[in-house]
């Protein structure tokens, strides 16, 4: 599916504002980590459960380090290559998904790519031989350095993909079921984000989930098929409930990481436009990023009719309760956080705008400290 830019998309077009960029990103995937890890130590999601959600911040954070390569001399190089990166700059801040699918096609390549390039060590050499042997700036030399580097990246590292397909842990054993953490995660085409679902799901099959030949890549294609924003967590488990007999969905979460706010590059609206140009933050400071927790669990499990002589399993599943909410988020309950510095954290606390009350706060300190207050 390709996407198409639009006024909300941005490129950026000056060499130090896109390091500045990439820069901010990199150490907000630091401090995403540490949310995890911090949600793991008050008992909030298990060990598993802060593992895979760092794997996934830690490929995000090398689809940053590996954009940051490749737009190294944006700017500064004549001609339409390697381009501009290109960000969504209303409600996400994050890249385009176009950046991503690039980079998935650029990976299949990037063994090629690297088997006609001069070594880092030969390149630099090049550079310092330049410098001081015609005392001009080697900025085709600088480039090529760059896109080694991004090909490295993709050759070496896991960064973040447009599809991140499903993968099963085995949790243990509930009676005579298996239990199992499903978890996937794909980049949200039409908000720009990165989304990590992860399913809690009991099998009663009679092979292993993961080594089912015929079961594990239906599971796998029907999961990702279902990984839109906008269809409600209600609706893809009572579609993978009743499209799998013989498993059963007991729990099902998505995390959106993201949007990123930041009163230098994105346009927002609201009270969190008024609280980043009242923190007037230093550079690498002014943003705040909202982690956002969908949550669905099963009630209890019900025998219904299938068919004319056979029963199946099927789970009913428990909606907020408050003011007929989880009808319209189709969710048991939904959790916001923020991650934001020092400065906008005071502002925040300053202005108190409408609707901040009931969010996590998790503020970053001095030395990437991370405090966790209401």
């Amino acid at each position: 599916m390709a996407t198409h830019l639009t006024e909300d998309h941005t490129e950026l077009h000056d060499t130090a504002v896109a390091r500045r960029y990439f820069a901010k990103f990199q150490s907000i995937t630091a401090h995403l980590a540490r949310v995890a890890a911090e949600l793991e130590a008050e008992g909030r999601i298990s060990k598993l459960e802060a593992r895979v959600l760092g794997a996934y911040v830690s490929r995000l954070a090398t689809t940053f380090r590996a954009l940051s390569h490749k737009y190294l001399m944006t700017g500064r190089v004549e001609g339409p290559v390697p381009g501009r990166p290109t960000f969504d700059r209303h409600e996400s801040g994050f890249p385009v998904a176009q950046e991503l699918m690039q980079m998935a096609v650029d990976a299949q390549q990037a063994s090629a790519h690297l088997a006609g390039m001069a070594s880092i060590a030969e390149l630099k050499d090049r550079m310092i031989r330049q410098i001081v042997g015609d005392l001009s700036i080697p900025s085709q030399l600088q480039f090529a350095l760059s896109q080694r580097l991004y090909y490295e990246d993709l050759l070496t590292g896991t960064p973040f993909w447009p599809r991140n397909d499903p993968d099963a842990q085995w949790l243990g054993n509930q009676g005579e079921r298996r239990r199992y953490l499903v978890h996937w995660a794909v980049y949200d085409l039409q908000v720009n984000l990165p989304v990590v679902y992860l399913l809690d799901v009991e099998d009663s099959g009679r092979a292993p989930l993961p080594k089912d030949d015929r079961r594990w890549p239906r599971v796998q294609s029907h999961l990702m098929a279902q990984s839109s924003g906008g269809l409600k967590l209600l609706t893809i488990a009572q579609g993978f409930d009743k499209d799998f007999d013989d498993l059963h969905p007991k729990r099902l979460r998505r995390i959106h990481l993201g949007p990123m706010y930041s009163h230098s590059f994105t346009l927002q609206s609201g009270p969190i436009a008024d609280v980043l140009a009242m923190a007037n933050a230093p550079e690498g400071q002014d943003w705040a990023l909202v982690w956002t927790v969908e949550d669905l669990v099963s009630e209890r499990e019900e025998s219904v009719q299938d068919g004319w002589f056979s029963k199946v399993d099927r789970q009913i599943f428990t909606l907020d309760p408050f003011a007929g909410r989880g009808a319209d988020t189709g969710a048991t309950r939904t959790e916001r956080m923020i991650v934001l510095p020092e400065r906008p954290f005071q502002a925040l606390v300053e202005k108190k705008p409408p609707g901040f009350a009931d969010v996590r706060k998790f503020v970053v300190g001095a030395g990437g400290r991370l405090i966790s207050t209401r």
